[in-house]
Order: C-alpha cells, then structure tokens, then sequence
C-alpha cells in the first residue's frame, strides 16, 4: 500500500530534486530502510546519473547558444550592421536564464575547459526548446 501510494513521488524526491534517502524517509514519513529497497529495486542512482548528464548536456548546449548569439550580435553591432530584431529579442529573452549558465560556466572554470557550440550543428531539442521558451510558440 505504502510503495503505490509514495514510491513515485520518493523516486522523483531522489532523481530530480537530489535529496538523500533520509530526507526523503522524513518528508514521506516513511522508514529510511523501505526508502534504501525502493531505490535498489528502481535502480535510482542509475537513473539519478542519467539525468544529472541529461541536464548538463543541455547546459552545455544552452551556454554554447547563448555566447554564439551575444557575439553575432556584437559582431553586427562592432560592424555598424542593423541587428536583426529577432535575435535581440530572443537574446533579451534568455537573460534570465543567464545566472544559470553562468552557474555552469563556474562549474566549467573549474576544470579549465570550456564547451564549444557548432552553429551548424544545433540539437533540436535545443530548437524546440527555444521556440516554446523563448519565442513563445506552441509545440
């Protein structure tokens, strides 16, 4: 009754937000011992590792998009070229995103490397993303 009632939640609680079994057990009000075999038997830190790359795949991807597009504006601007309106737009849409990849970029820092963004090359993920986030289309 337990499991049906909480495992997805507690599975979700791990992978997603990155809490420990304790707090979850707490959170749930559940014994930290039922939280351990729910974890082995759903394989949580397995799926846990594949979204934790997931979501540094698409920072990488969002990061590379968002320096290749403030240097094509500054490209055009340096140049004394009018900057297409659709590119300033969008790049004022994302500034609020800015503090999160500048949180990866320290992460980055860190191990003295930096992502590169192949302008030819966009996952279309990262175009679909766009469109619904930025632009404001519906998928």
């Amino acid at each position: 009754m337990k499991k049906a009632r909480y495992f997805a939640e507690a599975e979700r609680l791990y992978i997603v937000e990155q809490n420990t079994i304790n707090e979850i057990a707490s959170r749930l009000k559940l014994a930290e011992k039922t939280v351990r075999l729910w974890k082995e038997e759903g394989q949580w830190e397995e799926k846990r590792k594949q979204s934790l790359a997931q979501k540094q795949s698409f920072h990488e991807e969002l990061y590379g998009f968002e320096r290749f597009l403030m240097a094509s504006i500054k490209e055009d601007m340096q140049a004394n070229r009018k900057v297409d309106p659709g590119r300033l737009y969008t790049f004022a849409r994302i500034l609020p995103l800015i503090t999160k990849v500048k949180d990866y970029e320290d992460i980055v820092g860190k191990d003295q490397s930096k992502p590169t963004f192949d302008k030819n090359n966009i996952p279309a993920e990262l175009i679909e993303m766009i469109r619904k986030e930025v632009m404001g289309e519906k998928l």
